[in-house]
């Protein structure tokens, strides 16, 4: 009997104890800063804050989703905000290794930030507002490398559209292009 062995026991005891701990190191919960001062405009906050908005509001959507040549439109409402808005969040460039990294550009109705080196991701995000609130975001990301380029173009109105427009290359398998657009009730003002 393999589990009356007190000794193999152990041994699986401890494996199993450095396995579930090795695990947690590679998956280390994310320790959020607080009270740490943010560099540029707080896109992750504004977009959690709008999502938690739309959550409450639920309101309809005509979405459409297009593949290269194929698209399809449906009214519906999102079941998942955070999730629907999620390049959008991931664009943040407020983290403590980028304070120094893009050019801040303040004019009386906007921001404008670009990216200073060319390995960063987010390129550049213009935000537009009037009279202090928020009227539009535009987002341009950029991966690439030997294998692959990949360019984003993310705009963001609030309570009006969102859209999301994705431009992939990949070396051997060619240019796919992807497409999502919302209009929030049909272009009319939540």
């Amino acid at each position: 009997m393999y589990w009356c062995n007190p000794v193999k026991k152990y041994t699986i005891y401890i494996g199993l104890l450095l396995l579930l701990s090795g695990s947690y190191a590679c998956n280390k919960p994310e320790i959020k800063e607080t009270g740490a001062r943010l560099s540029y405009f707080d896109l992750k906050g504004y977009f959690n804050s709008e999502a938690a908005r739309l959550t409450r509001q639920n309101p309809q959507v005509y979405k459409t989703v297009a593949h290269n040549d194929e698209a399809e439109s449906h009214k519906l409402h999102i079941g998942s905000w955070p999730k629907e808005l999620e390049l959008f969040t991931e664009s943040d460039i407020n983290k403590p290794a980028w304070k120094l990294s893009y050019t801040v550009q303040a004019n009386e109705d906007s921001l404008v930030y670009k990216a200073k080196y060319p390995d960063l991701k987010t390129r550049k995000i213009v935000i537009t507002k009037k009279a202090g609130k928020v009227t539009a975001i535009a987002i341009i990301n950029n991966a690439r490398n030997i294998l692959y380029n990949t360019t984003e173009k993310l705009v963001y109105n609030p309570n009006l559209y969102y859209s999301i427009e994705k431009m992939q290359r990949v070396k051997i398998m060619g240019a796919n292009s992807y497409r999502i657009k919302g209009i929030f009730n049909d272009g009319q003002a939540l």
